[in-house]
């Protein structure tokens, strides 16, 4: 007679080789992280449009040349002014956009011209194999979280949550990429501290959530984008890494719900730290009896005991740090400061 344990050693075997993703439950199917190349000036470099339709030309202009003032060569993909409805093309159409850009040998890093949505419709038309193959630079933020994430997770690859081409290029912004990405240091994040003509500092604050130290490997993103993924299997684990989320436009009761669902799906209680950026246009509405995002932090996050605070420079702002996903850091929730324990890239 069969037992119950040689049953489920079958049904895991069957599972394996029918090709069920141990992803959702956040196990890697690859061994060791990979480093793409750092970038140079003179290498060529691909904007993508992955999520939301980009309406005006003058966007790839701008974005062409930003990234040529820092010495790169711009190519264009061949659907970046497509659109379908509000997506950027059929989902089909930029997922080859991204594949044909990872397969393009000579292109040495990709990004991504704007968020929006649709990222998450093209994760199960990606070639990882193809990505794990070529690594390379990948980076961008708000939806295009999803690519950043389902790479990692995949393939093990290195991506970077920084500026999309229609971002703020600003110097504050733009010196934490370069140490990041052309200089491959294992670069210091710390808010600005000017306080200009106050007295003491009022913009870009450290709000600490519970102080104390830790280390982890930095994976996160946009926390509504991040939210959808839950159950799918294109999220990597957490247990024992470092949660960091951003958001924009979004009432706090909104805030509550998604940071809720983090706690329900078990992600907080096995992180080692966590860093909210900035939550911008995120004010209490005017309804009787809301909450503020200090008092959800105090709900959710204070009883995890876990180093955490609120403020980083990270999310839907012109000042902003470039933050690697899968890089062992230090964070230190008392100051707000971010320590990359090794190189991002190599």
């Amino acid at each position: 007679m069969t037992s119950r344990r040689d049953i489920l050693k079958t049904s895991a075997t069957l599972l394996a080789f029918s090709g069920f993703n141990t992803l959702a439950i956040g196990s890697p199917f690859w061994e060791k992280t990979l480093l793409p190349l750092h970038l140079r000036r003179g290498d060529k470099v691909a904007l993508v449009n992955p999520a939301g339709a980009t309406y005006e030309t003058e966007d790839v202009k701008i974005a062409t040349e930003t990234l040529e003032a820092l010495g790169l060569k711009v190519i264009s993909s061949k659907h970046l002014l497509d659109r379908y409805g509000y997506l950027a093309g059929t989902d089909q159409s930029r997922a080859d956009d991204i594949n044909t850009m990872f397969g393009d040998k000579s292109v040495s890093g990709i990004i991504a011209l704007r968020g929006g949505w649709g990222c998450n419709r093209i994760l199960n038309k990606l070639d990882y194999k193809l990505i794990a193959s070529n690594p390379k630079i990948l980076m961008g933020y708000s939806d295009i979280t999803s690519l950043l994430l389902a790479i990692y997770a995949k393939t093990g690859l290195v991506t970077f949550h920084g500026p999309v081409g229609i971002s703020t290029w600003n110097n504050y912004s733009v010196q934490y990429l370069k140490d990041l990405i052309f200089n491959a240091k294992a670069i210091f994040m710390q808010n600005p501290t000017d306080i200009g003509d106050n007295l003491t500092q009022v913009d870009d604050r450290v709000q600490t959530i519970t102080g104390g130290v830790t280390r982890g490997k930095l994976l996160g993103g946009n926390l509504s984008v991040l939210v959808s993924m839950i159950g799918s299997k294109y999220l990597p684990s957490f247990k024992k890494n470092i949660l960091f989320i951003e958001e924009v436009g979004e009432d706090i009761y909104r805030i509550d719900r998604m940071i809720t669902q983090l706690k329900l799906s078990g992600i907080l209680d096995e992180i080692s730290g966590f860093i909210f950026g900035k939550c911008t246009k995120c004010g209490p509405d005017e309804s009787y009896g809301s909450l503020t995002l200090e008092e959800l932090f105090k709900d959710h996050i204070k009883p995890l005991k876990i180093p955490s605070w609120y403020g980083a420079m990270i999310g839907h702002v012109s000042n902003k740090f470039t933050i690697p996903l899968g890089i062992e850091a230090e964070i230190d929730a008392d100051k707000g400061t971010i320590q990359l324990l090794s190189s991002a890239v190599k």
